[in-house]
């Protein structure tokens, strides 16, 4: 342990002078994050809505009041006939078109169903998807609303009342930002350390280092400890960060996450020291460190999107992206409360992880002594 803190300390020398390093471990994690969460939102706000009153009642002004005073629709303009709505549908000037028929107002005195007809652009299915939500929601509200006025009690077949825990807002940015944690934490540990081994290749020192009498254990722990800090560090400051910019909770124990971030994080440096062994030049190591941590991170640990809609095929992929475990974890303990008893299963995936990456690197390097 004393020659692993030796090399550590020296690592510690070579981080302070290399400005390159400590730009990517101080400053971007807090760039992507705030580039990130602000630019990634599913929350869909101010949906451009045409309106089409073929009734000009009061009623017909109710609906559309609803569906401005939403906060979801922004009324951007009335249009008179089927060629002016289609016409703003092409030109994206409006997301959807409220059609109200004739009559409406007289069918509603009659307490006679009353049509309505919401027009969506298709184009982009996910949004096209959450705005027919709104619009059916904000319906079912005025139809509430027009039996309450009336005084109509005619009780449900059935009753349904849903109850979501967790995030009882539905804000996209309570799911997003775990993911986003997990996205910085990776990309730059491993980029990190990445670096060390080939730098020592780079630099002549090397030949020295396999000339030391230090084992390859003690190396690669020392190669660690000072990144593990710095990343640990980042870390908690990009967690506080998102609890102020972002509104993130923290229902769980704060012991909890340091052991779930550590975990992750020595995973993800252990991974940076098996390219480092591997790649001859600082291009080539940080270009696979981005492959290795960039892609696997967004595309199959759930951050986006859900690993159960996946092929059979990619879910058996994502069974080796530390991410995926990391999430678990991380939704976990700050949305949920989950104790760590809840979560020994991806707790034990990431130890896993961060052991087989170290074992792979000791041997990779002890291969290079040889």
């Amino acid at each position: 342990m004393t020659r692993a803190l030796a090399v550590g300390r020296k690592e510690f020398r070579q981080i302070r002078r290399d400005r390159r390093t400590l730009l990517i471990l101080a400053f971007v994690p807090a760039f992507f994050l705030l580039l990130y969460g602000y630019a990634l939102n599913f929350d869909i706000r101010h949906i451009a809505l045409a309106v089409e009153d073929r009734d000009g009642t009061a009623e017909s002004r109710s609906v559309v009041s609803a569906f401005v005073n939403s906060s979801y629709f922004d009324l951007v303009g009335a249009v008179y006939s089927p060629r002016e709505a289609e016409r703003m549908l092409d030109r994206n000037d409006a997301r959807a078109v409220l059609v109200i028929p004739e009559g409406f107002g007289r069918h509603v005195q009659r307490r006679e169903t009353a049509p309505l007809q919401v027009i969506i652009s298709g184009d982009n299915a996910n949004t096209a998807t959450t705005v027919m939500a709104y619009a059916g929601s904000i319906i079912r509200g005025i139809s509430s609303s027009i039996d309450a006025d009336m005084q109509v009690d005619v009780p449900p077949a059935i009753a349904v009342e849903p109850r979501i825990w967790y995030n009882p807002e539905l804000r996209s940015t309570l799911f997003l930002v775990p993911g986003l944690i997990a996205y910085i934490a990776m990309i730059t540990a491993v980029a990190s350390t990445a670096l060390s081994i080939v730098r020592e290749k780079e630099m002549g020192t090397m030949e020295q280092v396999h000339m030391a009498p230090i084992a390859t254990i003690s190396f690669i722990v020392g190669k660690t400890i000072p990144y593990f800090i710095i990343s640990l560090g980042s870390s908690a400051l990009i967690i506080l960060a998102s609890m102020v910019l972002f509104d993130l909770p923290m229902h769980g124990d704060w012991i909890a996450l340091l052991v779930a971030v550590s975990l992750f994080l020595i995973g993800a440096l252990a991974t940076g020291l098996l390219i480092s062994t591997i790649a001859d030049t600082q291009q080539i190591a940080f270009q696979a460190a981005l492959l290795i941590s960039l892609l696997p991170t967004i595309m199959l640990s759930g951050f986006i999107f859900p690993i159960a809609s996946m092929p059979r095929a990619l879910q058996l992929v994502t069974t080796v992206v530390p991410a995926r475990y990391f999430l678990i974890a991380l939704r976990g303990i700050v949305l949920k409360g989950a104790p760590l008893s809840h979560l020994v299963a991806p707790l034990v995936a990431l130890a896993i992880y961060a052991g087989a990456m170290l074992a792979l690197s000791s041997l990779r390097l002890a291969k290079m002594r040889a």
